[in-house]
């Protein structure tokens, strides 16, 4: 099936200009669009633009979409007092009580979330210790119920023991080995030995992809790194081959020293900033100083599915380093740029948003980026079209069943919860 999207207004991000007019939109794996003036043709299913302004699907650059179902979740008996116990008490407790279907339902929920804020594609980070055979399949067929394209990994700790590491290279291996998008997911190098972190560098390189990993996110990775192998993070990785994979992901990269900031860009690895993630663990600001800013993406680190606003949050967090509109939306750009580079299957041609953006200012060619950065917001997408399909229309899915959707999540929540205040207080480090 072609779509015909009539009266609508392209913003070409790549020709960063306005294009006035119709769109086709054709289906399948390899459908494309064009802009055209010419009138619907008998084959082609019309849905009305009304003016609306049309933009490629945008592209989430980490997400932890194991996580969607922590929302309004009851606190832990002890707050946690620094960041480490962040995850002791809150994180690591919880990806311990995940099953099947609790991932079922938090790929669902996530994915939701998601699309309802123009994402068409999302970088997923994934951990479920007691339930990772299989779980990357679980996730990906949520995604593809629901229209959302995807890269994943599971991540690789040895937190929990010698035997869930294991299960977690076998899931990677496993999951490699079907053909679908991927990479080598690790948890902070201070959850990683010498071991696992060989055998994760060797499993990547077999597959020609590269590691996913949390880079410096708080202090308590560096202090942990040195005390126990003698180097910094950045270091560490470096001589362990990562920086060097095709697509490394550096996730936060906040505590580097000026000796691993040159490393990772003398690199070819990409890092991932997480403004409000950072703001919400208080683990503090991303230096923007001497980053090669072509090869930074935006992520949201799981707190929810909204790139636009988290492209938002990193110019407002980055305007004291100097941080400007067009570097912000260029953060967008990159996530699609390292998806084209690294792995172009996911990055789909015939992903379209049509937002509802009624500017009280003119919308020109050279005020697009202010547009975006200070205007465009989720809460202006009303129909998304993810692989030439109608997902999204006037703001209500039509693949799926929300509300059973919905309801599933829920149940699955519950369950979490309950088991979340039954679980041991502490995890192992």
């Amino acid at each position: 099936m072609t779509l015909y999207l009539r009266d609508v207004v392209f913003w070409d991000r790549r020709a960063g200009d306005l294009r006035p007019g119709n769109l086709i939109v054709e289906a399948g794996p390899q459908g494309g669009l064009q802009v055209t003036t010419a009138p619907p043709s008998p084959d082609q299913t019309v849905v009305e633009g009304d003016g609306a302004l049309a933009l490629a699907g945008l592209t989430l650059g980490h997400h932890h979409a194991y996580s969607a179902l922590a929302r309004g979740m009851p606190p832990p008996a002890r707050a946690p007092r620094d960041f480490a116990e962040i995850l002791e008490l809150v994180w690591w407790r919880l990806d311990r009580c995940l099953d099947a279907e609790m991932v079922r339902a938090s790929a669902l929920a996530a994915a939701l979330d998601c699309l309802r804020c123009g994402v068409t594609r999302v970088i997923d980070h994934h951990a479920s210790p007691q339930a990772s055979a299989g779980s990357l399949d679980v996730i990906a067929e949520a995604f593809e119920s629901l229209g959302l394209s995807y890269l994943l990994c599971y991540e690789l700790s040895d937190r929990d023991g010698p035997q869930a590491a294991q299960a977690g290279l076998a899931e990677t291996e496993r999951y490699l080995g079907t053909g679908r998008p991927g990479l080598v997911g690790l948890h902070a190098s201070f959850t990683v030995g010498e071991g696992l972190l060989g055998e994760a560098v060797a499993l990547a390189r077999r597959n020609d992809t590269g590691i996913h990993v949390h880079v410096a996110e708080d202090p308590v990775d560096q202090d942990r790194c040195l005390e126990e192998h003698g180097c910094r993070v950045v270091e560490r990785l470096a001589a362990a081959g990562v920086l060097e994979l095709p697509g490394s992901l550096l996730v936060h990269a906040l505590h580097l020293s000026p000796a691993e900031r040159e490393l990772v860009d003398r690199s070819p690895a990409w890092l991932v900033h997480n403004p409000e993630s950072n703001q919400n663990n208080a683990v503090g600001q991303f230096d923007w100083r001497g980053v090669d800013r072509s090869r930074v993406l935006v992520g949201t680190d799981g707190l929810h599915g909204d790139v636009l606003r988290s492209a938002r949050a990193a110019l407002l967090a980055g305007r004291a380093s100097g941080l400007t509109p067009t570097d912000a939306w260029g953060l967008i750009e990159n996530n699609d740029r390292y998806l084209e580079r690294h792995h172009p299957s996911v990055l789909r041609a015939n992903d379209v948003v049509l937002f509802d953006y009624r500017s009280p200012t003119p919308l020109e060619a050279g005020n697009l980026v202010a547009h975006a950065c200070h205007g465009l917001d989720a809460r202006h997408v009303r129909t998304v079209i993810a692989e030439g399909r109608v997902v999204l229309r006037d703001g209500e899915f039509v693949v799926g069943d929300e509300p059973a959707i919905l309801r599933f999540c829920r149940d699955q929540a519950s369950r979490l919860w309950t088991a979340f205040g039954e679980s041991p207080p502490e995890g192992t480090s």
